[in-house]
């Protein structure tokens, strides 16, 4: 019985069973310094799909390049049926400069599907399509909250993508958004592909919280799991079922000042609840910030200086009422079987 046949990428091939990390070139700075987009394939011995995992679209946001680098250590890939596609860090350039954007000061995620004549954006754009996305059958893309905010673990979902809604429910993440396609971004782009891609959202910009990785981590193996890719051996079982949101909103600060927040993310929040109090420097005036209605916060400035009009609190509002908070969601995740170590998996 012949083998698998190998997989080619950027002009490397990788054989069946084995692993590689492949440069895709991007362009030559100024100071001619080459950039490239690596990838990491592992190629499986059996057959099986092809899921891309991909990290920093916006440089600036690193909990996913944690996740993917977690992600590739794991052994549960030793085994694996299939091919996954890692890219820790699509845009390089805004991650060198610890920024959201590219050097042309362009939202990548703005800007696919992309052309090899088009921005810098664009051109990065084009390669990431063609090299990655036009060759898998499923996507996970990773994100986190811009600098100075915070999200709580969250799955993104198009409302007519019901392959993509049971791979949410899947991955375990306390909440689920249902959000439309915007125009211009990954998602949009590798719909109108076929190919259905998961977002993940949890963490802040440029900083890593233990809470975020792992639920990544474990998400994307149960993805794996339901894909046929991996073993049920190894991959913790999702802890309470998350909640549906269709919609949300954002309480704003009344005025500038100090802010002093009451309510962490992943709380839940009634109508007429204080979130916060916002002062001025010298104590004489306090005003309250009180919620409009209820929901699950599930994002927040973590600044507190504030001007008026600022977004404080990111707001979901749940599709049903449901007896458990995604605080308990997450705490019910991180209190469940642990990852396994490497000696623990035959």
């Amino acid at each position: 019985m012949p083998g698998r046949p190998s997989f080619e990428i950027g002009g490397i091939t990788i054989p069946a069973g084995t692993r590689q990390t492949v440069d895709l070139p991007v362009s030559v700075l100024s100071d001619h310094t080459p950039v490239t987009m690596s990838v990491h394939v592992v190629h499986g011995k059996r057959p099986g799909p092809t899921l891309f995992v991909s990290a920093a679209v916006h440089g600036d946001e690193v909990m996913g390049v944690e996740v993917a680098r977690r992600l590739l250590r794991h052994p549960l890939l030793k085994n694996m049926r299939g091919t996954l596609l890692v890219v820790p860090i699509v845009n390089a350039f805004g991650f060198l400069n610890q920024s959201r954007y590219l050097p042309d000061r362009r939202d990548l995620n703005r800007c696919f599907p992309g052309s090899e004549k088009g921005s810098l954006a664009s051109r990065l754009a084009g390669l990431f399509m063609r090299e990655i996305v036009e060759r898998s059958d499923f996507g996970v893309d990773l994100h986190s909250a811009a600098i100075h905010r915070t999200n709580m673990p969250q799955t993104r979902v198009s409302p007519s993508a019901t392959k993509t809604m049971e791979m949410a429910e899947i991955f375990g993440a306390p909440v689920i958004i249902t959000s439309s396609l915007r125009e211009g971004s990954l998602r949009q782009s590798a719909a109108e592909h076929g190919v259905d891609v998961l977002l993940y959202e949890a963490g802040e910009g440029l900083r890593f919280d233990e809470v975020s990785a792992q639920f990544g981590v474990t998400g994307i193996l149960r993805v794996m799991h339901a894909l046929d890719m991996v073993s049920t051996k190894g991959v913790p079982k999702a802890s309470g079922t998350p909640i549906h949101a269709t919609s949300s909103w954002w309480a704003r600060a009344p005025i500038g000042g100090l802010l002093r927040t009451f309510k962490p993310t992943g709380d839940t929040v009634q109508t007429g609840d204080v979130l916060g109090i916002v002062a001025d420097p010298f104590g004489e005036t306090e005003t309250e910030i009180v919620a409009a209605e209820g929901g699950i916060l599930i994002g927040r400035t973590n600044l507190p200086i504030v001007n008026e009009g600022d977004a404080l609190f990111h707001i979901a509002r749940p599709a049903s009422k449901s007896p458990e908070t995604a605080a308990d969601h997450i705490s019910a995740e991180l209190k469940s079987d642990p990852l396994y170590d490497e000696d623990e998996i035959i």
